[in-house]
């Protein structure tokens, strides 16, 4: 097993929605490195229980490690000392997908705390939401190709920087502590926007099946 202060923090973050009751989105979890600048990035995807596929609303999380916070860590690994500690950039989306009409983001930034979860002493600051067209093509009968809009989808977004401190490296169970309160959160805010009264299409495994293809 890696023994890194990335992978602790990864660790500790899935623990944390997990011991929430919160069901991972197997697919859309990756863990990928930037070849050029060396950064580590890894992406996860948690739903509440029986929401189908894919999810009505959904929590997408990425933790960065930039290559200075990796030139840090080594520093201090080495007994050393640094002018910056190292610290894992973090962002925090919940998403709204299989809407059947366009969305008022409005409605959803009334429930939505301005805050996000607090890690440690620092806290994530919500951005601007985003609101998404998903078209298909009706058939024209030999003329141009019509798009009509089929799918919308809208989400908001956290984002901030978790300092990591000589506690937090000294004692990994301090990555614990800190990440434990994001599944709580994290679930209470699916559980908001899923109560939103909007109108969704089926999930996929619900479509109809049509000449034995869906």
């Amino acid at each position: 097993m890696l023994d890194h202060v990335f992978t602790d923090a990864i660790g500790a973050l899935r623990d944390a929605l997990e011991a929430a009751m919160l069901e991972r989105q197997a697919f859309e979890e990756r863990f990928a490195t930037d070849v050029l600048l060396g950064d580590l990035t890894w992406n996860t995807s948690y739903s509440l229980p029986g929401e189908g596929l894919p999810p009505r609303a959904q929590a997408d999380l990425t933790l960065v490690w930039p290559s200075w916070s990796q030139t840090a860590w080594r520093t201090w690994y080495a007994g050393e000392t640094s002018d910056q500690p190292p610290a894992i950039e973090i962002e925090v989306v919940i998403r709204l997908q299989r809407l059947a009409e366009s969305p008022d983001p409005t409605v959803l930034l009334a429930i939505l705390p301005a805050a996000g979860p607090l890690l440690g002493n620092q806290q994530l600051e919500r951005s601007a939401p985003t609101v998404e067209t998903q078209y298909s093509l009706e058939d024209s009968s030999g003329a141009e190709p019509r798009a009509r809009a089929a799918e919308f989808a809208m989400e908001v977004s956290w984002e901030g920087s978790y300092e990591l401190g000589e506690d937090t490296l000294s004692d990994g169970s301090v990555l614990d502590s800190h990440f434990a309160a994001m599944g709580g959160w994290i679930s209470s805010t699916l559980v908001a926007v899923g109560d939103l009264d909007l109108a969704f299409l089926p999930p996929v495994d619900e479509l109809p099946f049509e000449d034995g293809n869906p």
